[in-house]
Parts: C-alpha cells; sequence; structure tokens
C-alpha cells in the first residue's frame, strides 16, 4: 500500500538515522529465510534483492481471514466441513501474495528510478515499501505511486479472467472470486486522495506539480488523508449499518456493528497517523539541509597521546575548544579522546592520566567532510557508527570533532520545531 522513505516511524529518536538507511557497516551475517531478522518480522526472501519481511501482526490477521472466510465457504460450499479452513489458509495467503505483488511494484518503480529501498514488510492491513529517499520530480512522485494500484487492477483482471475458465460454485471459482474482489478493494481502498495511501501521494504530486513545491503537496494530501480518517472513522459503520455495502438491515446485528466499528476505527488510526506522519517527515526533510558538519562540530585542539589530560583540557580552555585529537610527531591525527572518558575521569586524576589511554583509535569512515550536510551527512555517519568522527577540511587539515549526540540533538530540535 504505502511506500515511504521512511515515514512510518519517524518519531523515531535518532543516533542519527533517517531515512533510517539498512546497515551497510560489515553487518552481521544476512537471516536467512524462515528465520527472524532485523528487519521487523521473518524474513521471506530478498526479490530484486529487497528483503521481505512478515511481521507478526500478519499472523493475527491470516487467523482472522481464515476464520471469516471460513464462515462465508460454510455458506456457499457446505460439503466441504472442517476442510473449509484449508481453504480459507490458503485465500488468507494468496490474498497477501497479491498485496506483496502490489508492493514489489512500488519496488521496481523505486529501482528504476535509483531510489533505494530498504525493505517491503507485511503487516496489519496490508504491505509498506519503505523507500529510503524521495524522488526529484512530481512526475516520477506520481508514477511511483500509481504503480501498485495498477497492479491491483491488473491482479483483480486476471483472476476475473480466471473465474470464466472455471465452474461458479467450486473451490477454484469461489477462491477466484475472493481474491478479485479483495485486489478490487486494494486497489480502490488505496487510490483515495489522502496519505499515506497511494492516492495520496498521487494527489501531493499534482499539488507539487502545479505550485513546484514538494512541501505544498504534502501539506495538502495530509489534511486529505486526515479527512479521509474521519470519514472512514464515522461512515464505515454507517454505510454498513443501512445496508449499502450489501447486507440487508435484518442480518446486522449487535455484534457486526461493533465489529464494523472497531475496524473503521483501526483503519482510521492507521490513516491519520500516517498522514501526520508523512506530514512530520517532509518538514524534517525541508529542515535537513541546516544540519551541517561545519556548524555542528566541536572546535578541537592537537595534543600527542602522552600528554597529561589536565594539560590537554588546559590547552582546549585556552583555546575554545571543546574536544581533544590525540596526533602524532608529524602532526597527524591517530584517535580522538572520547568525551564519555573524560567525564569519567574525577579531576584529582587528570594531571596523572594521558590523553592516549582515554582515545579511540580513527578508523575507516570516521574522518567526515566538514562539508556534508543533511542527509548525506546522516547518511555517511550511518555507515559508520561512532560516538565521535573527525571532521577535517578538504585540504586534510582538522576542522574539529563531530559528536553523534550533538547530531541527535540536532536533529530531536529539527523535528520538534514547527513551520
Amino acid at each position: 500500500m504505502d511506500q515511504s522513505g521512511k515515514s512510518q516511524d519517524p518519531q523515531e529518536s535518532v543516533r542519527p538515522q533517517p531515512p533510517e538507511p539498512p546497515e551497510h557497516h560489515d553487518p552481521p551475517k544476512a537471516p536467512t529465510p524462515g528465520r527472524k531478522g532485523s528487519g521487523g518480522g521473518i524474513l521471506m526472501g530478498r526479490p530484486f534483492g529487497v528483503p521481505v519481511y512478515v511481521a507478526p501482526s500478519w499472523f493475527l490477521v491470516a487467523a482472522l481471514i481464515t476464520w471469516v472466510f471460513g464462515g462465508q465457504l460454510e455458506r456457499v460450499l457446505p460439503e466441504l466441513g472442517a476442510a473449509r479452513y484449508l481453504v480459507s489458509l490458503f485465500f488468507a495467503v494468496a490474498f497477501y501474495a497479491s498485496v506483496l505483488v502490489h508492493e514489489l511494484a512500488h519496488t521496481v518503480a523505486a529501482l528504476r528510478f535509483k531510489l533505494p529501498v530498504r525493505r517491503i514488510q507485511l503487516q496489519f492491513f496490508g504491505g509498506v515499501s519503505e523507500i529510503e529517499k524521495e524522488t526529484e520530480t512530481p512526475g516520477r512522485e506520481f508514477v511511483l505511486a500509481f504503480v501498485g494500484p495498477l497492479l491491483s487492477l491488473v491482479l483483480a483482471g486476471v483472476f476475473y479472467a480466471g473465474m470464466h475458465l472455471v465452474e461458479p460454485g467450486t473451490v477454484p471459482g469461489v477462491l477466484l472470486a475472493g481474491l478479485m474482489l479483495s485486489n478490487l478493494i486494494v486497489a480502490i481502498f488505496n487510490l483515495l486522495p489522502g496519505l499515506p495511501l497511494d492516492g495520496g501521494r498521487m494527489l501531493r504530486a499534482v499539488v507539487w506539480k502545479l505550485t513546484g513545491r514538494p512541501m505544498s503537496g504534502t501539506i495538502a494530501a495530509a489534511w486529505v488523508g486526515r479527512a479521509l480518517a474521519v470519514t472512514v472513522l464515522f461512515g464505515l459503520p454507517l454505510l454498513t449499518h443501512t445496508g449499502a455495502l450489501g447486507n440487508a438491515r435484518p442480518e446486522i446485528g449487535g455484534a457486526d456493528s461493533l465489529t464494523d466499528a472497531l475496524l473503521a476505527a483501526i483503519l482510521a488510526a492507521i490513516i491519520w497517523t500516517g498522514a501526520g506522519n508523512s506530514l512530520r517527515m517532509a518538514r524534517l526533510r525541508e529542515r535537513l539541509p541546516d544540519l551541517t558538519a561545519r556548524i555542528l562540530t566541536r572546535r578541537a585542539v592537537p595534543v600527542e597521546t602522552d600528554t597529561p589530560l589536565s594539560e590537554g583540557l588546559r590547552r582546549a580552555n585556552d583555546a575554545g575548544a571543546r574536544a581533544l585529537v590525540v596526533v602524532d610527531r608529524q602532526g597527524h591525527p591517530t584517535a580522538l579522546v572520547r568525551e564519555a572518558a573524560i567525564v569519567g575521569v574525577p579531576d584529582h586524576r587528570r594531571p596523572w592520566v594521558a590523553v592516549g589511554t582515554l582515545a579511540q583509535d580513527l578508523k575507516d569512515g570516521m574522518r567526515v567532510s566538514a562539508e556534508l550536510a543533511g542527509e548525506d551527512l546522516l547518511e555517511y555517519l550511518r555507515a559508520t557508527p561512532a560516538t565521535e568522527y573527525l571532521v577535517v577540511e578538504e585540504t586534510g587539515e582538522i576542522y574539529g570533532v563531530l559528536s553523534t549526540a550533538d547530531v541527535e540533538r540536532a536533529f530531536v530540535s529539527a523535528m520538534a520545531r514547527r513551520p
């Protein structure tokens, strides 16, 4: 359904990690299919190189679909007996396979546009394609959003054609009819013009094209999404109660009304939350360019490895610096003195502790260009996690030390600011 650069959970505190790209730094051995992975569920495979995870909530939904569809089969095919639940389970798996095809459509389009895709996750009420970067043009945004519902419509057409090749009233006929109808519903629902649905991203693309500002498109689509959430909350139970969705009013009981109200509340909450998350992430992306390595860096003074900590801190105070860089006798940086280690040394011991004993050797990736900013800076830092980084000028000259704690505070502050 939804494809985002992870608009799914922007509230998380980062260190620093928007838009939460995959680990690139010597990751542990990738989990094998069918085993628990780090992507929030069970890793089922890697089509097109993108990991597909099944969230634990999927099993709850699969059980619910099996139970509900089994009840339908009992009325349509009573001769199946208890075997109807096996048929229903097959339908649940086939339906989510259709959802996976929907998400793969987003993924393939994103890869064609050179946009990295972190993962696909099948979860409660559908799936999510986590695309790490925004599209560069409204036209690509529209295409990227539209291909998912388009594939669902194509699948609905394929299943409809298959219905004419089998006997109606049989197991294959009922399964094909159910899959045709479910894919049609998925397509129509996702075409509704509000974030975080695909139709919302299409609306965002249209407003972006008309105004020339992606943020304007996001604001419009997010507020339409919130209005859609309110409509679903009150409209879905009303349609069911009046029989507009196909049930006769005498067939609608108190339990059915409660179920419909609960379903509407869950759907409305998902849409409302997704719209808000999309809006917050868009605001954040507008502010990310303000996060520059040069501005966030603490000025540092060079010290040799055997320099007493007290002497190093005195030099830093005199220079108005807040960090220490260990250099060799030729002045080349070799290590960074960790702030946490300094804090842990009592004042009376600092004259007797050499800075070298508190330092972390510089490793590949721990040298950051002072010119890095925004998503490029966050992506670079995430590639090699550390508490401090050496920031250097283009000439290689030491500029200072960048602390991930400072980047985290700046990022959280950027998220908290309102436009």
